[in-house]
């Protein structure tokens, strides 16, 4: 169940946000597009609500209930980043906006957004140990809920790769062909 939710979460995540957009520069109804790119954060927080009563009610902690909070804390570091991505190409598209940037490929600039992009990572990485530590201690039946303490853990190691990877452009920085 928790899976089909994080499937249905992440549907209705794109959905509120092409409805806010389309509401916003389509309809022409700018408030009614705001409140639809606002409520996104209210998919979240019906996940990790869901999450947390599943496993109070005596189901034990599996790979899905950890990337439920990993899931959380991606949409919530990432999530302002995605709707803006997808705001300047909607914009660009239906209502005469300035074409996106390109994204930096060389030199100290795509440095710096490596290293914005690791922060957003470690914020991410932040928010759903914090979650997965939170639910653990919520719990308090280790045999329960071990899944989301390995889930911390390999997400920490994953996040000092991605640490080596995005700081070594700061030292040595992609060259222009």
């Amino acid at each position: 169940m928790i899976g089909l939710l994080i499937i249905a979460c992440e549907i209705g995540f794109w959905v509120f946000i092409l409805l806010g957009l389309f509401f916003r520069y389509i309809a022409g109804m700018k408030k009614i597009g705001l409140l639809f790119l606002a409520a996104t954060p209210v998919l979240d927080l019906l996940l990790l609500i869901a999450t947390a009563a599943d496993l109070y009610n005596g189901a034990k902690a599996d790979t899905l209930h950890a990337l439920a909070a990993v899931y959380i804390g991606v949409s919530v570091a990432f999530g302002s980043r995605m709707i803006k991505w997808a705001d300047v190409r909607f914009a660009h598209r239906f209502a005469g906006g300035p074409k996106p940037d390109k994204r930096p490929l060389y030199g100290k600039v795509h440095a710096k957004k490596e290293r914005a992009g690791w922060l957003r990572h470690f914020a991410a990485w932040a928010i759903g140990a914090a979650l997965l530590g939170g639910l653990h201690l919520f719990i308090g039946d280790f045999d329960r809920t071990e899944a989301l303490i390995r889930t911390a853990a390999l997400w920490s190691v994953i996040l000092a790769i991605d640490f080596l990877y995005s700081f070594s452009f700061t030292f040595f920085p992609k060259k222009t062909p």
